[in-house]
């Protein structure tokens, strides 16, 4: 019983986050979605196509359920999942994640929460484990990488939120004057604690 709603748990949010993180890339320019948008190339589109493979690889090759999708050896690891090249359209990225979560999925419905596991690429002791390690760990990758798009997609344009309905109209004074609040309160501070603010415009 408790394994069962453990489980139904983990896989709700890993959905919630998914969806979150194909969100962020709505309504963006081609250009938009793939461009480096801070100093170690972190970009949206990036994110998914990192994403989908980190599924495609914990909830495949993990528990001997290797992804129909192609995939280079983990052992090539060089970085690539992380940008999208010219020839790589944003839909063969989006489809490739979204064809990986029915893979997950089927492999999440279909072993209990205890079914053993190989992570060849952790370290020792921990490369024997299972599905619920497994399922935590991904979900906290997803997770983490849907705050990273959540931020950079504000930088973008502004807009913010985990799902569309509960979008928000932005209220630029607003938020001017909420910017403006904090910004005094960190300046307030600083004295306080004898740092120099010259730098700061």
């Amino acid at each position: 019983m408790i394994d069962e709603f453990a489980k139904a748990t983990l896989h709700g949010r890993l959905r919630r986050d998914r969806e979150a993180l194909l969100w962020k890339l709505d309504g963006l320019s081609e250009y938009d979605a793939r461009r480096p948008l801070t100093a170690t190339g972190t970009n949206l589109l990036g994110l998914v196509k990192h994403v989908a493979t980190v599924e495609a690889r914990y909830f495949g090759e993990v528990f001997g359920r290797p992804s129909p999708e192609p995939l280079p050896r983990w052992q090539d690891y060089d970085g690539s999942d992380l940008w999208a090249t010219e020839d790589e359209s944003r839909d063969q990225i989006i489809g490739f994640y979204q064809r990986t979560w029915e893979h997950s999925d089927a492999t999440i419905n279909e072993l209990p929460l205890d079914a053993p596991g190989h992570v060849p690429w952790w370290p020792e002791p921990c490369p024997n484990t299972n599905l619920f390690a497994v399922m935590v760990h991904v979900l906290g990758e997803s997770n983490r990488h849907a705050g990273h798009a959540d931020i950079l997609r504000e930088g973008l344009d502004g807009r913010t939120g985990v799902r569309p309905e509960h979008e928000k109209q932005i209220d630029e004074e607003a938020r001017a004057a909420y910017c403006a609040k904090i910004e005094q309160a960190a300046r307030s501070a600083a004295p306080i604690r004898g740092e120099r603010l010259s730098h700061v415009t």
